[in-house]
């Protein structure tokens, strides 16, 4: 992983878990709880909205990282098979299996973010 990549990631989850301390410490009652607050006392973002954005965002950072994961394995996969013909029966049976399990844990993580949503 580069260092751009890893400060990426890094900012990523420092905004996240600066958004969840807002909407965790928000004072006020329960139908108006404001999770940011500006100068005039307006909400700019309430609890139900931090939530969605949270669930979207979540449901983005997985799909990225799901399709990543399976453009590596496919990359690997043509680049083994161009160095040994002979066994690319073998590589692609194995990158379909691996691609459907990246595929199946994409969907489950996309399932969770969108039930928390909920």
């Amino acid at each position: 992983m580069s260092k751009k990549t890893t400060w990426l990631v890094l900012g990523v989850m420092a905004l996240g878990l600066f958004m969840m301390a807002n909407s965790a410490f928000a004072v006020g009652d329960d139908e108006h709880a404001a999770a940011v607050e500006t100068h005039s006392g307006t909400a700019l973002l309430d609890a139900d909205g931090a939530r969605k954005l949270g669930g979207a965002i979540g449901a983005g950072l997985v799909i990225m990282g799901g399709a990543a994961g399976i453009g590596r394995v496919g990359g690997s996969a043509v680049e083994s098979m161009a160095r040994q013909p002979e066994a690319s029966g073998n590589i692609s049976t194995a990158m379909i299996i691996t691609a459907a399990m990246i595929e199946g844990a994409t969907l489950f993580a996309v399932v969770v973010t969108l039930l928390a949503v909920l």
